[in-house]
């Protein structure tokens, strides 16, 4: 076990590489399930999470072989070895329901455990198994696990999704793409990661219209053929970085980050007071003389403000001059971070889905313990801000979707290191 250590105070200053985005990478990973042919994914974030799902596309009978240098993974399912996906590698994180449909599509059976994830609130797996049920599979839950059968294949129909759900989106459409005849999904979500996944099975064969909309049309071919695909950036980690700079009073450069996947977030933090300009292959984001301005915002579905970097931009609202207010309307359970960020002296007040934040002069370093993933880099942030040194446990949380995070705050002045608990 590892904890992080640092001492707050100095201003970001350099440039970061923006990796692979985890969020396309997981599902595009799934998609090698599809198909009996070679599947090569470039620009590939080295996170915990993609070596879990490449343990349980392992299970599934996927090769895989890495090309570190060049960020690259090729994988070969020339032949499904088993359609069960045990409890031991899906309890690691939710995605895991990704190879449901797959599998399901490709060999008329699957029996996939339910997920396990960071504990953020309700994400049900219902909206899965009614889709499926959609296209004609029969589905039963047994001891934990979710069998499903379409033994004639499945077939086109169509479903509206009651709430939006980008994994269930993605299950679908990759689903859909072997199935026979159309099918229309209605309330889909429109994540660029759901763009991303299409285009490359558009690339493979697959009749895919409106990706990236909430209405997205497949109809079903016999069969997928192998693709090269280039992941895109993580909106999460440009974000992530771009409050780093601004909570630190510090300035970065982003390379290889869009601009245009972060609609919502980048006017957001300009309200704030940070300046912002695109730069080649890039954007350059610098905190303002004075204190950040206060803000209100709502976490919402794609292009509105992504529930990802909610804790984020509240550890600098903590920081900011005046009231700020943020609604959490996606996850019941998203503010656990609160109780950390107010031991380092934080003044937010959580009443309901609402967590309202008077910013503090100052943080203090403090011992904290990261919950999930998103909760985990808020306090590194506060960290970074606060005065004197903070230690950040159970930090197994950040290397599932922060590729090399200690190493890229340290190139830009931050004082921080990993040791043991």
């Amino acid at each position: 076990m590892h904890k992080l250590r640092i001492i707050g105070g100095t201003p970001l200053s350099g440039e970061i590489h923006i990796s692979g985005a985890k969020n396309a990478m997981l599902p595009l990973m799934t998609v090698s399930l599809l198909t009996d042919q070679v599947l090569e994914l470039t620009n590939v974030p080295d996170l915990a999470d993609v070596y879990s799902m490449g343990d349980l596309l392992a299970e599934h009978g996927v090769e895989q072989s890495f090309d570190t240098t060049h960020k690259t993974i090729r994988f070969h399912a020339g032949s499904i070895k088993s359609t069960t996906a045990p409890y031991d590698l899906v309890r690691k994180m939710r995605a895991s329901i990704l190879v449901l449909g797959p599998l399901l599509a490709r060999c008329g059976q699957a029996r996939v455990s339910l997920p396990g994830g960071c504990a953020i609130g309700a994400r049900p797996v219902n909206l899965h198994l009614d889709g499926l049920k959609a296209l004609g599979a029969e589905i039963e839950i047994d001891q934990g696990y979710i069998n499903a059968r379409a033994p004639k294949g499945l077939q086109g129909g169509d479903y509206r999704f009651p709430i939006v759900s980008v994994t269930g989106t993605e299950n679908l459409m990759m689903a859909a793409s072997l199935a026979h005849g159309t099918t229309r999904l209605f309330n889909a979500a429109c994540e660029p990661e759901i763009t991303d996944l299409a285009n490359c099975l558009i690339t493979m064969g697959a009749k895919i219209n409106g990706a990236g909309t909430s209405q997205v049309t497949i109809e079903g071919v016999d069969r997928l053929k192998g693709t090269a695909h280039k992941v895109l950036p993580d909106r999460i980690e440009t974000g992530t970085y771009a409050i780093a700079a601004l909570i630190t009073g510090g300035d970065l450069k982003l390379l290889g980050a869009d601009t245009s996947l972060l609609p919502t977030v980048i006017p957001m933090l300009e309200q704030s007071g940070a300046i912002i300009k695109e730069i080649n292959n890039g954007f350059h984001v610098q905190a303002p003389a004075k204190r950040h301005r206060r803000l209100k915002m709502m976490t919402q579905p794609y292009p509105g403000f992504a529930t990802d970097l909610q804790a984020q931009l509240m550890a600098m609202l903590s920081l900011a001059d005046g009231e700020s207010q943020i609604v959490e309307a996606i996850f019941e359970n998203r503010f656990m971070h609160v109780p950390e960020l107010a031991r380092m002296g934080a003044d937010i007040l959580v009443d309901g889905s609402t967590a309202h934040i008077k910013g503090v002069e100052q943080l203090n370093g403090a011992e904290v313990m990261a919950t999930d993933l998103r909760a985990s880099v808020s306090l590194v942030l506060a960290g970074l801000a606060a005065k004197g040194e903070t230690f950040v446990q159970r930090i197994y949380h950040l290397d599932r979707g922060y590729q090399n995070l200690e190493q890229k705050l340290s190139a830009c002045g931050a004082n921080i290191e990993r040791i043991a608990a």
